[in-house]
């Protein structure tokens, strides 16, 4: 299907793009974006135009708010805007649930690396144990210095791929 190769396309620049500049880039993601919502519109109608809105406004709902929050760039968002918009609102979804999953394995990793295993399970533990509540957050050092990112188009092409290769985990 051409929406197949129409996305692996663009999860691929936006990879290396993603890796090498930070950036994943509206050239790459606005024409998928569109691509999605005239292929299905041509061919389907009214119902392809609903099918490709639907999984655009999905894949965009999906990562705003950690947008909104400082937590990652547009390009991941308008990425997953994308992936909904040539894929549909299930597979964006199965998707999501993917990228978190990896999305979260790679910033523990990550932690662990910076810290150290010992100290990581240290403070993990210690956080458990005695900062439950809203007290804990004002003890926990928030500097820059101290926080770790990566370029998140790397969970969301791997969860993508994922979908792809295994479909739905149900």
């Amino acid at each position: 299907m051409i929406s197949n190769f129409v996305l692996i396309t663009a999860l691929l620049i936006s990879l290396i793009t993603d890796i090498k500049k930070r950036k994943i880039l509206n050239i790459v993601t606005i024409p998928a974006i569109l691509f999605g919502f005239i292929y299905y519109t041509t061919y389907q109608g009214l119902e392809g135009f609903l099918f490709s809105g639907k999984g655009f406004l999905l894949g965009l709902s999906l990562l705003l708010i950690p947008y909104l929050l400082g937590g990652m760039g547009a390009g991941d968002v308008k990425l997953m805007a994308a992936i909904g918009a040539l894929m549909g609102t299930s597979f964006v979804l199965y998707s999501f649930v993917y990228i978190a999953l990896i999305g979260g394995l790679i910033s523990v990793v990550l932690i662990m690396k910076k810290n150290g295993i010992k100290n990581s399970l240290r403070l993990y533990f210690f956080q458990i144990i005695f900062l439950r509540g809203n007290f804990g957050t004002i003890l926990i050092n928030k500097d820059k210095s101290s926080s770790i990112s990566f370029p998140y188009g790397v969970a969301i092409v791997a969860g993508t791929l994922c979908t792809f290769v295994w479909g739905s985990f149900l």
